[in-house]
């Protein structure tokens, strides 16, 4: 296939990243700042002799980790196959905090992030009255005791469609469309660590950390059943709890 035909065919290649958050400013190109973004274009430019757009499934800010981040760029110029093309970029990214996990063609009507139909986070908690070194900046330390029994209700009362607007942090674009729709808000202790897990259609600014936050707040108070559901109900961020620390969280699947 020529260029030109590759060109009006409108081909991309969909790039599966891993990164540590803290290494960036967030995935966002910005001035006087190393992002996600600028740092993979600069691979690219190497590797192609071309500085490419790309397009990101989601905008993670700063310290906020990946595990599994999806975006595309255009094939129309990219004459390597896709593991040479991983591979390559790879050996330009070492030790730089990002890593290519997978390299795939898409067809042209596919976009990293409106042909996104869900996301999923999670947020690790550290949960000992010790800190632990080796998940700092890697998982938040919360020494008060979580009974996860006692809060098997938040998991019902955050699933389904509603309204979100006491989950969004002040600054959001999206004040006028804050209903989204939870499939899932699920917990788990592996020793001290414990692993929210939440997916959904869509997510607010900052609203994954203010769950978190909610949930841990509930777990202080020892809060019955019922009380996230008034939290919801109330539609005023107020009434949620604070916002869990960047470093915690992790874009961990998208789905298409």
């Amino acid at each position: 296939m020529t260029l030109e035909e590759n060109r009006q065919k409108g081909e991309k290649i969909a790039l599966t990243l891993m990164y540590d958050g803290l290494r960036f400013c967030g995935w966002q190109v910005q001035k006087n700042a190393r992002s996600v973004q600028s740092t993979l274009q600069d691979a690219l430019q190497s590797v192609l002799g071309y500085r490419p757009d790309v397009c990101g499934c989601s905008r993670t800010d700063s310290s906020v980790h990946a595990n599994n981040y999806v975006c595309h760029i255009l094939k129309a110029g990219v004459s390597m196959d896709c593991e040479r093309l991983t591979m390559a970029l790879n050996a330009h990214l070492r030790d730089s905090g990002l890593a290519v996990k997978s390299a795939c063609i898409k067809n042209a009507d596919f976009h990293a992030r409106y042909s996104c139909t869900s996301k999923e986070y999670i947020y690790k908690i550290w949960n000992e009255k010790y800190d632990n070194p080796f998940l700092k900046g890697k998982a938040m330390f919360y020494p008060r005791q979580i009974d996860i029994a006692s809060l098997s209700y938040v998991n019902e009362e955050f699933c389904g469609t509603h309204d979100f607007r006491s989950f969004m942090s002040k600054g959001s674009k999206n004040e006028n469309n804050t209903v989204r729709t939870v499939k899932y808000f699920d917990v788990e202790r592996c020793d001290g660590l414990v692993t929210i897990r939440v997916c959904a259609d869509g997510f607010l600014y900052n609203m994954v950390r203010i769950m978190v936050g909610t949930y841990l707040d509930l777990a202080r108070k020892n809060a019955p059943s019922g009380s996230l559901t008034q939290i919801i109900e109330g539609k005023n961020r107020a009434l949620a709890g604070d916002t869990a620390p960047a470093e915690g969280l992790y874009l961990n699947r998208i789905f298409y």
